[in-house]
């Protein structure tokens, strides 16, 4: 019976975090978030585009499938936050988000043509702690919920702290159920 030699130079070396860019984490958090928007289009099978200049309107998404019947492919346009300030799991039915009223009021706007939607995204406080990756799988933390503003009533000064369900996390299979209820002539 042979035994295991340790590797010459004794105990593998520790891993140590390698140096991160001085790019602003709120700049960071944008990239990140524009990520998982990205990557739940894909499984979705939408496509996005950018308008420029954006407007107050980050993204538009659009969703061609058999049972649409208002148009062959529907578009919504879709507003993306980010924060590290609310826990991951937010406790209860809602958790608590600030917008700008001027931004609020774009949203917010009824009757559209193109529905909005805003998509939240929570994140740790730690860059470092934002993603994992293995060989299997890419982990990317903590998780992103949307809701229709739609109507929405301003009641603050300057901002207005609105409610996000917890129950609406924003994945492939949200972002498809609401691309089937416009595409049908509903809301998000």
């Amino acid at each position: 019976m042979a035994l295991a030699q340790p590797e010459s130079g004794g105990l593998p070396p520790q891993r140590v975090a390698p140096t991160r860019g001085s790019l602003a984490t709120t700049a960071c958090m944008e990239t990140l978030q524009v990520g998982y928007l990205h990557a739940v289009a894909a499984a979705a099978g939408c496509s996005l585009s950018q308008p420029f200049p954006d407007n107050g309107i980050d993204w538009h998404v659009s969703h061609s499938a058999p049972g649409h019947t208002v148009d062959d492919e529907v578009t919504i346009k879709v507003q993306l936050k980010c924060t590290y300030q609310i826990p991951p799991r937010p406790p209860g039915s809602t958790f608590s988000f600030t917008l700008d009223n001027d931004h609020l009021v774009k949203l917010a706007r009824t009757p559209v043509s193109v529905h909005k939607i805003l998509v939240v995204m929570l994140v740790p406080r730690s860059p470092e702690d934002w993603l994992r990756a293995s060989h299997d799988r890419l982990d990317l933390r903590h998780c992103c919920y949307w809701t229709n503003l739609a109507g929405h009533p301003v009641t603050g000064r300057r901002r207005t702290t609105v409610r996000i369900p917890t129950t609406r996390i924003f994945d492939d299979r949200a972002l498809c159920e609401i691309m089937t209820r416009v595409g049908v002539g509903g809301r998000p």
